[in-house]
């Protein structure tokens, strides 16, 4: 064994001199760095729905959806769930990483292809993995690129485009209604990892980016989480019935997975509710997270094309982002740096999360720690990307 362990020190100092060593570092100052964008995860009638349903009775559900964790508060919370989402039904996993999983391994077979975009989550690529299918990888939100992959007529199989609607780590945001009618021309399929969107688009539900460019009957499948806007953890499958019993059938995350516990399905009910109630929260945080993306790049700083409330802060060097999150943090605002393999090579950044429950003050103090940080820092070395 004693070798073993030697080699994976090894490995780990190799990390330490590319700037890719990664520590767990608990939170300190204003947090910006989850993804708790409306700010619900302290909200009060969530804590009050989960408590409620901790003094109704059973809090939690030890065996699979397929033996005795099926329960009429997961049949009632999925029919909310499609309602919410647009579709005909919804399926629920216990994160979106096994959600992505479950729905490329189940759906995709070896002889289809996938269009994806070459910035998806790596939930994705590893789904991609799973199933053995050929992969066509377009250029980031390149419209004109995957039309051209989607063209090429496979030897056999089918033939799928697969993105994210609000990317997570560059913070934009893909054409759906163009990706919608490209997948219809050439008899292709689309799937959509809505996770960042959900709860934060959409004029009438707030269901995510899918309602509003309005294809949300125009994919096969849409993967949306309750870990970011809606504050909780755990993810739903949403779309055609047919898929969500097939999901049921052979998705192996769900089949040999424990059942969602009760009072996480009641703290879902209390998030829906507020997004419901509190539309406000989704327009107040899209109004911060510009007002912070306007100070910086009037100063200079790179944010790429993003929107809503992520904000990258392109750094290119790991070792300079590290340093640029560690001023920032002692300044008093939690952000942390991104490096590969989150993102691609020379592309270090920091991740600003903007949240809706944020004071305009925090916001401005954010921004300004940001700059003087930067001011301190020398330029990128030769190498790094910094748009």
């Amino acid at each position: 064994m004693r070798p073993f362990l030697e080699e994976i020190q090894a490995r780990l100092d190799a990390l330490e001199a590319d700037g890719l060593h990664r520590t767990l570092t608990l939170p300190e100052g204003i947090d910006f760095s989850s993804n708790d964008y409306l700010g619900l995860s302290r909200h009060p009638r969530i804590r009050d729905a989960a408590l409620e349903a901790v003094r109704r009775g059973t809090i939690s559900s030890p065996a699979s959806r397929l033996l005795r964790g099926n329960t009429a508060e997961h049949v009632a919370l999925e029919e909310r769930l499609a309602a919410f989402k647009g579709t005909e039904a919804a399926l629920l996993f216990s994160s979106g990483y096994q959600a992505n999983l479950a729905v490329l391994a189940a759906l995709l077979r070896s002889d289809d292809v996938a269009v994806s975009d070459e910035l998806n989550h790596a939930s994705i690529v590893d789904g991609l993995r799973l199933c053995g299918c050929r992969q066509a990888r377009f250029a980031h939100l390149d419209a004109r690129a995957a039309e051209k992959a989607l063209a090429a007529p496979p030897a056999r199989g089918r033939v799928f485009l697969i993105t994210e609607s609000l990317f997570s780590m560059d913070g934009d945001v893909a054409p759906l209604d163009r990706y919608a009618e490209l997948v219809e021309k050439h008899g292709a399929n689309l799937i959509v990892d809505d996770a960042h969107a959900t709860g934060l688009y959409g004029d009438a539900r707030g269901s995510g980016l899918v309602e509003r460019f309005g294809v949300e009957r125009r994919a096969v499948a849409i993967v949306s989480t309750f870990g970011k806007a809606l504050g909780l953890a755990g993810a739903f499958v949403a779309g055609p019935r047919v898929i969500v019993e097939y999901l049921v059938n052979k998705a192996r995350p769900f089949i040999f997975s424990t059942a969602q516990p009760p009072i996480l399905l009641a703290a879902i009910h209390g998030a829906l509710d507020v997004i419901s109630a509190e539309p406000h929260l989704r327009a107040r945080v899209l109004k911060l997270a510009q007002g912070l993306r306007d100070a910086l790049t009037s100063h200079g700083v790179h944010c790429l094309r993003s929107e809503g409330p992520i904000v990258p802060v392109m750094l290119g060097d790991n070792d300079r982002a590290l340093r640029v999150a560690q001023k920032v943090r002692r300044r008093g605002y939690d952000v942390r740096a991104i490096r590969p393999p989150a993102v691609p090579p020379r592309t270090a950044r920091l991740r600003v999360s903007v949240h809706a429950d944020h004071t305009e003050e925090e916001v401005n103090g954010l921004g300004l720690a940001i700059i003087e940080a930067l001011r301190e820092e020398p330029e990128s070395p030769p190498g790094a990307v910094v748009p």
